[in-house]
């Protein structure tokens, strides 16, 4: 039987929004909403989430005592700290078969989306390799020197028409720990690229995205 670990990296320190992976959205801290999603998907058979923060330690041990919480070792708390390597710390800590990782700051994630992505990948094994999720585009972009990308400015087509591109959206991502090691890198030689709505895509990096995402949040419990 495939055996499947969701991994939620989560720092106490945040950059730019201050504290926001315990910060209150939409009447919950911003975790709370990543883990129930995760623990509402079947084809998980475990989630660990790996963290500094003792009020978001507290607070798993006290709501969700099925979730793994370690604690995430001094050398790799920096801001200069590569996601690889605390994605190397996390997979030695816990044995998979495959890793889905995601993030607190995806709190408009679903349950549904992410079986989807799950079910997507390991029908499809080893035909594609790892799994990240996009959003699609159909916009008209440019390089920084002022050339076009994706389309001719000389034929302006609707933009709905344009061939989409795709945005790393850094929602979910779908792994093996020998990809990992061997390539130091989330994705293999050949990932699969999975599809997602923006609506559920947004991620929290600045305090734009937490009064949105509380905003979308708030409008989807109604």
């Amino acid at each position: 039987m495939t055996r499947l670990v969701a991994l939620v990296p989560m720092r106490h320190h945040s950059q730019r929004v201050p504290g926001k992976n315990f910060r209150p959205l939409a009447g919950k801290p911003l975790y709370q909403h990543i883990i129930e999603t995760l623990l509402a998907v079947p084809e998980i058979n475990e989630i660990l989430v790996d963290t500094d923060s003792q009020p978001v330690m507290d607070g798993l041990g006290r709501d969700f005592p099925s979730v793994r919480v370690i604690n995430r070792p001094g050398y790799l708390r920096a801001d200069t700290i590569s996601m690889n390597e605390i994605l190397l710390y996390d997979t030695s800590q816990v044995e998979a078969d495959f890793y889905l990782q995601t993030h607190s700051t995806n709190p408009l994630l679903k349950p549904a989306t992410v079986a989807r992505a799950i079910q997507a990948f390991l029908s499809d094994f080893p035909v594609h390799d790892s799994l990240f999720s996009v959003t699609p585009l159909q916009t008209r972009l440019y390089d920084q020197n002022g050339h076009a990308l994706n389309h001719d400015p000389n034929i302006l087509i609707q933009t709905q028409d344009l061939p989409p591109v795709y945005e790393e959206n850094s929602c979910l991502y779908i792994f093996t720990r020998e990809n990992l090691s061997r390539r130091y890198n989330r994705l293999g030689e050949r990932p699969m690229l999975f599809e997602m709505e923006a609506a559920e895509a947004w991620d929290i990096d600045e305090e734009l995205d937490f009064a949105i995402t509380d905003f979308l949040m708030k409008q989807r419990t109604k």
